[in-house]
């Protein structure tokens, strides 16, 4: 998220994530080794629809897979979504360093 100050009520104003930042955040947190939907929902910070609503989208795009057991779904990270991180990653590099 990206906080500017308001310089008239010096009060912090948070802009809301693009789309693009929460499928980042979502693969991020698969990434890591968070595989239930409700632990991936509290680490993207996000609430329970627009959460469905992603990993279904990153499911479709073969970024994550989704493996069912018992009475839970576990979601995965794919090859192909590792490399789109470490697209990213590389890119927010690139933008970001001081050279």
């Amino acid at each position: 998220m990206i906080e500017e100050r308001d310089p008239i009520n010096s009060a912090v104003l948070v802009s809301k994530r693009s789309r693009l930042e929460i499928y980042l955040d979502v693969l991020q947190a698969i990434a890591n080794g968070t595989s239930k939907a409700t632990r991936i929902m509290y680490s993207a910070n996000l609430s329970w629809k627009p959460l469905k609503e992603t990993l279904t989208f990153l499911t479709k795009k073969g970024l994550i897979e989704v493996k069912k057991s018992r009475k839970s779904k576990r979601y995965y990270i794919t090859p192909k979504g590792l490399r789109v991180l470490e697209y990213f990653k590389k890119l927010q590099e690139k933008i970001f360093s001081s050279s």
